[in-house]
């Protein structure tokens, strides 16, 4: 399997880069997360008003990291690593981050379907 890298975001050999996450400074602050603490990966179709949360969240349960296209995005990825609060990402080509995120963190081959209702 390759490696997938967007400029936002990296799976690499040891784990997923998510690149400005933390908030006040995008050019800083680059989360890792390595495959074995992934626990689950959410695959959904990105509603009206997340589509332009670029940076940051509305809801405490979720961060999206900076991503200033993300309105231009369909689908986006809540990747569950066990705590409260999810990152939400939307990666330029969501069907080859979903390949190898499932394949690394092993969580079953990807199916390329959305899910659709509310994202928590």
């Amino acid at each position: 399997m390759s490696d997938y890298s967007d400029g936002r975001l990296e799976c690499g050999a040891d784990g997923l880069l998510i690149h400005a996450y933390y908030f006040p400074t995008h050019s800083l602050g680059t989360k890792r997360i390595v495959y074995n603490s992934i626990r689950g990966l959410k695959r959904f179709d990105v509603p009206g008003p997340s589509k332009w949360r670029i940076w940051g969240t509305t809801l405490p349960v979720r961060w999206a990291n900076y991503d200033p296209q993300r309105p231009k995005k369909k689908i986006g990825f809540l990747v569950d690593i066990g705590k409260r609060v999810k990152p939400f990402i939307t990666p330029d080509d969501p069907d080859a981050f979903e390949a190898v995120i499932k394949e690394r963190a092993s969580l079953g081959p990807s199916t390329g379907a959305a899910s659709k209702g509310a994202i928590t």
